[in-house]
């Protein structure tokens, strides 16, 4: 069945999860090399919850592929031209721990979603896919990966993720608001 067709009803599930649980403490974005699309939601996502008085949230990024790399220049300037400074992130990995100390893992696709459970047997209910938060309609679950693309690309990518970490952070607003305690638990699905 075409994406298309259950992105309203995976959208709605998606935020219905987010507004349903208590906020969390600690958000960790995931994605294959922690250099471009990670490193900017995750920066994107702590200014839109320290902009809406959710600034406890602790907001970290990571990646499937090594450490140490610097953000592709394109990823620097079209971020900067959208008001964040990308020029000092090194990509991390991923690892057990910070993995274990998040209470919401957002990743990028299916595929990234999966190998946390195989490889690292996180539980998938408190994996998110960022793609399902878009308000727009969608061809695919999947945030486009830039790296050694074009500005085009760049740009059609981060654009899908500043529509999907607004709603994301809307939704941890709301469920602040709304006084929500927490127990304990994760998010689940």
């Amino acid at each position: 069945m075409p994406e298309r067709l259950l992105h309203p009803l995976r959208r709605r599930k998606a935020l219905g999860r987010l507004r349903g649980f208590p906020p969390p403490r600690f958000v960790l974005v995931v994605c294959h090399g922690n250099i471009c699309r990670s490193p900017y939601a995750a920066m994107l996502l702590g200014h839109e919850l320290t902009r809406s008085a959710q600034g406890a949230v602790r907001v970290e990024s990571a990646g499937f592929a090594g450490s140490g790399r610097p953000c592709p220049p394109i990823a620097v300037e079209v971020a900067a031209a959208r008001g964040l400074d990308l020029s000092q992130h090194r990509s991390q990995a991923l690892t057990p721990y910070n993995l274990g100390a998040a209470d919401l893992v957002v990743v990028m696709d299916r595929a990234q979603r999966g190998a946390l459970r195989r490889l690292f047997h996180r539980d998938g209910q408190a994996v998110l896919i960022l793609g399902d938060l878009d308000p727009d309609p969608i061809d695919t679950r999947q945030i486009e990966d830039p790296a050694e693309q074009s500005r085009e690309i760049f740009e059609r990518s981060f654009s899908r993720i500043e529509r999907c970490v607004r709603e994301f952070a809307g939704a941890i607003a709301r469920s602040a608001r709304r006084g929500v305690v927490r127990t304990g638990e994760r998010i689940r699905a």
